[in-house]
């Protein structure tokens, strides 16, 4: 979405028209767009800002602080690796750096296939079943350094 199309100028001015009789649009119309794009990059906070009267600063700020917004593409299979206290003390670093290792990404990369991202996340509520890891929403209970190479082959056969 580096050069954006008329058709991509057009969706984005239509996501701000939803919102146009929102008091605080800004959060419904970011998700959206991240919804339909995966990400938020720097042109299109231009066209928020323009639609919207509040200033690229203002929207930057909030994109850059919550964690499920992203200023860049998102592989196609999105690795969330909790490393919340309780998934720490079981062993999560040891599940992200094997996953860092099998994909050649460090947390916050995405594969050159783009594929694959890995990111390191906050607690994300499942404390019972530490380590957990998420793949575009499916969660991963007491996950073993062992069972990994299986996980990502498994994906990996779905795209061939």
């Amino acid at each position: 979405m580096a050069h954006l199309s008329e058709a991509s100028v057009a969706k984005i001015n239509e996501i701000c028209d939803r919102y146009v009789e929102e008091k605080t649009p800004l959060m419904m119309i970011l998700s959206a767009i991240q919804e339909e794009y995966g990400y938020i990059p720097l042109e299109v906070q231009e066209i928020v800002s323009e639609r919207t009267g509040i200033s690229v600063a203002e929207i930057y700020g909030v994109v850059t602080f919550y964690s499920f917004f992203s200023l860049q593409p998102k592989g196609k299979y999105v690795v969330g690796v909790c490393l919340g206290t309780a998934c720490y003390v079981k062993g999560a670093q040891q599940v992200i750096d094997k996953f860092s290792e099998l994909l050649g990404i460090a947390p916050g990369g995405t594969t050159e296939d783009g594929m694959f991202t890995l990111d390191a996340l906050r607690c994300i509520g499942a404390c019972g079943i530490a380590p957990a890891v998420t793949i575009n929403g499916k969660v991963y209970p007491k996950l073993k350094v062992s069972d990994i190479p299986g996980i990502v082959e498994e994906y990996r056969k779905m795209e061939a």
